[in-house]
């Protein structure tokens, strides 16, 4: 099972299980709806809260020095094929190009593929989303091809970018993230 009993703590971040104290700190974090542009948000802030505690998902507020800056989860688990997907994951602009998304990449990787036994870790994105596309090909992530109009957003059909991490791809991976962080 992909949920864990306890935050993954890092040097820059602590990535918590998403709890009803996070609330107030990710609505501000939240505030500029831009950083949704092509998630399928529900243009509302606490129901989208609320559908987060409630999924079977594993929700996760990002914190820097105690404070929200963040949300990720791990989804679509199919343990019997030691799969997960990360994904849903958003900081707030002050916190882009800081290393809080590669360590927390790095804390969510490793605990799927070293505690956890998986053997796949999957992640999309609108195909539109070239930041996010390049921020994965810069985690390591292998390009896996388009799902043509995957989904609806409020502003129309999705085509999705497939990318995965496997546990062969994992060990250098790891490498190249954790000399990213060093670079810091």
């Amino acid at each position: 099972m992909i949920r864990p009993e306890a935050p993954f703590v890092g040097r820059l971040v602590t990535v918590e299980p998403l709890a009803e104290a996070h609330r107030e700190g990710l609505r501000a974090a939240a505030a500029d709806v831009s950083i949704f542009r092509y998630m399928n948000w529900p243009g509302d802030f606490d129901r989208y809260f609320d559908e987060a505690l409630a999924s079977s998902d594993v929700p996760f507020a990002v914190c820097v020095a105690g404070e929200p800056v963040g949300s990720t989860r791990y989804l679509n688990e199919a343990p019997e094929h030691r799969r997960v997907e990360i994904g849903w994951t958003w900081l707030r602009p002050s916190a882009w190009r800081t290393g809080a998304n590669v360590e927390t990449k790095l804390l969510l990787l490793e605990h799927a593929f070293d505690r956890c036994g998986m053997q796949r870790v999957e992640f999309k994105t609108d195909a539109r989303n070239e930041q996010t596309r390049g921020s994965l090909l810069a985690l390591g992530a292998q390009f896996e091809g388009i799902a043509r109009k995957h989904m609806i957003l409020p502003t129309g059909p999705r085509d999705s970018a497939w990318y995965a991490i496997t546990e062969d791809d994992w060990p250098d991976v790891r490498e190249r993230l954790e000399a990213r962080l060093a670079a810091r």
